[in-house]
């Protein structure tokens, strides 16, 4: 057994820590980590100048670096190759009435593991009151893209109302809305007739605990592009609905058509 404290490169004990850079990413550039980061490698993985670290993002790919320096109040890290090549995700959109704090985070960690491009929070008449904390949501949407290998984070939008984020979705763009009525065909019978679809071109919408007003359901049921979808015959909590709509959509008509994970 190591004895305690002990240091461990991540090029001796296994896959170096991938870290979300916005930054220009290319064959020996140094790029300045902000200082969460820095302070994550240093304290929390205790590396060390000379350790192996990647860096990604959806613009430029995934690259191999080494840590040049790593002090209390600096991170700079050196870009060495690239290891996977730059690509969109192009997942759905996830339309959600926010729930209480810890479920929420628990919606954007989980959406962003499933692959969603876009997360819209919306207000619906019965969307429990609160401020959602942007600066959180992004924070947890970045360690889970980190620890899920995809190279992006998805775009997490400030909060609107559900006829103002609706008003602005593309009218040719399937919208499936986990219908808690029971008025929609099951979501694998929707999703069979949307293979034509790109993942990116599709969106869901789970209501908020309490269902949807009458008026809402009214509007939404007088939309083209909306499609009623179920998620079978129990009752779901709101984050199990959208992980669970997030699921079917990736198995059917996404990305885990593909296959395993990308090489690197």
């Amino acid at each position: 057994m190591a004895a305690r404290g002990r240091h461990h490169s991540p090029s001796t004990t296994g896959t170096a820590r991938r870290l979300y850079c916005p930054e220009m990413l290319v064959g020996g550039a140094e790029v300045a980590l902000d200082p969460g980061q820095g302070h994550f490698l240093r304290n929390v993985m205790r590396l060390a100048a000379g350790d192996q670290v990647r860096l990604f993002n959806e613009a430029h790919g995934e690259w191999g670096a080494e840590i040049v320096v790593l002090s209390r109040d600096r991170a700079i890290v050196r870009c060495d190759q690239c290891v996977r090549s730059p690509a969109s995700d192009g997942g759905p959109w996830l339309f959600f009435a926010p729930v209480r704090r810890e479920r929420v985070e628990l919606t954007v960690e989980k959406a962003t593991e499933l692959g969603a491009a876009v997360l819209q929070p919306v207000s619906t008449r019965f969307t429990r009151p609160g401020t959602l904390r942007e600066d959180r949501l992004r924070a947890i949407a970045r360690e889970a893209a980190e620890q899920s290998n995809r190279l992006s984070v998805p775009q997490i939008r400030p909060a609107a109302a559900l006829d103002r984020a609706l008003a602005e979705w593309p009218a040719d763009h399937p919208l499936l809305w986990c219908d808690e009525t029971g008025g929609g065909a099951d979501m694998a019978s929707v999703l069979a007739g949307l293979v034509r679809h790109k993942p990116a071109e599709l969106a869901i919408l789970v209501g908020p605990e309490g269902g949807f007003a009458p008026d809402e359901l009214d509007h939404l049921a007088n939309l083209p592009f909306v499609i009623r979808a179920g998620l079978g015959p129990r009752i779901l909590k709101a984050e199990t609905a959208a992980i669970a709509a997030l699921t079917c959509v990736q198995a059917i008509v996404g990305d885990w058509q593909t296959g395993g994970r990308p090489a690197g």
